[in-house]
């Protein structure tokens, strides 16, 4: 029989070593956007919550953001670009489609030694990445893996739609992940799941293989996010709560052991709809819609980020990260800060 050290490697559990984020440093208020579309600030915040969004200059890409937040977070840790193996960007928004924003970032970054790819599951796909990060970094296929959620939104949100374009931001944020030396401290558990038959009520139609990019994709402005807004959020507050739910019950917890629930930045309402069904109360609950809008792939990162800084996420505290996105993706990870 053949056997590696790999293989004889003991699993233990990963955790979260350091976290940072990004967002670009030019911000689109309501009332920016009150000059451009029929809209207004009372109905944003009634509606969504949001107060102003940071949007990217002309030429900045999802890789620009996505290396400002990596270069720190591996600062944080006490690491160099170097010491990172594995690199997982969370994107909906690539530079291109080919070659990936993982290859992009790993040469921006310099981490010479790390291989790495994308993963699209849009606002659900920080967590899904954590959740592929840390089984690998548990199982000893990585030492230090790197993730990132990113998006450069404001590159696919048309801004004659009133309906959309009041939504979405710019902005990444960047962990790293590492073996735990406690086996209180770190991932604990995660629920993933999709129910494809929602796929239309979120989507760009156009730019991939089905409709490839043309004269009437373009003139019909299919390269823009499409949303059935009701849909959504009657299936974004359900499922918010019933992922959380299944991990809680799965773990013999309830809302009153968790002490910061994280959960992905769609609309204040969706948050505080799952929230009240969860019975979580208001103060365990990161809220920063107002300052980012729905950066997508990068809200959890940086709503995780807000909550350190204000030292509500502090080591050994019980986190449940949740998200619902595009596809329809569903994502939850319990975890106990490091």
């Amino acid at each position: 029989m053949v056997t590696t050290d790999r293989l004889l490697r003991k699993t233990v559990r990963a955790k979260i070593s350091s976290i940072a984020a990004y967002v670009p440093p030019r911000v689109l208020t309501n009332a920016d956007l009150e000059r451009m579309v029929d809209t207004s600030d009372e109905w944003i915040m009634q509606r969504v919550g949001i107060r102003e969004r940071h949007i990217v200059d002309p030429g900045v890409a999802t890789s620009d953001l996505a290396k400002e937040a990596s270069l720190l977070a591996i600062q944080k840790a006490g690491l160099k670009p170097d010491d990172i193996d594995f690199i997982l960007v969370a994107t909906t928004t690539p530079d291109t489609m080919f070659p990936s924003t993982a290859c992009v970032l790993q040469a921006k970054i310099g981490a010479h030694h790390a291989w790495g790819y994308d993963l699209v599951a849009a606002c659900s796909g920080f967590t899904y990445a954590l959740t592929a990060a840390s089984q690998l970094v548990a199982a000893g296929g990585s030492r230090r893996a790197l993730v990132v959620g990113a998006d450069v939104m404001s590159s696919i949100i048309d801004y004659t739609d009133r309906t959309t374009c009041v939504l979405f931001g710019d902005g990444a944020g960047a962990v790293v992940v590492e073996q735990s030396d406690d086996d209180g401290i770190g991932i604990l558990d995660f629920e993933n799941y999709i129910d494809g038959n929602g796929g239309p009520a979120l989507c760009m139609p156009a730019g991939g293989s089905r409709q490839p990019a043309s004269r009437e994709t373009v003139d019909q402005r299919l390269h823009y996010v499409k949303q059935d807004g009701q849909t959504v959020f009657k299936f974004a507050v359900r499922n918010m709560e019933e992922v959380c739910r299944r991990i809680l019950e799965r773990n013999n917890l309830t809302a009153n052991d968790i002490d910061i629930l994280v959960p992905h930045q769609a609309s204040g309402r969706i948050i505080l709809a799952a929230a009240e069904k969860l019975g979580l109360p208001r103060d365990k609950v990161v809220i920063n819609i107002d300052r980012f809008g729905n950066t997508t792939a990068g809200t959890i990162p940086l709503a995780l980020n807000d909550a350190v800084a204000d030292g509500r996420l502090t080591r050994g505290k019980l986190a449940l990260l949740a998200s619902v996105g595009a596809g329809f993706t569903v994502g939850g990870v319990l975890l106990r800060w490091a």
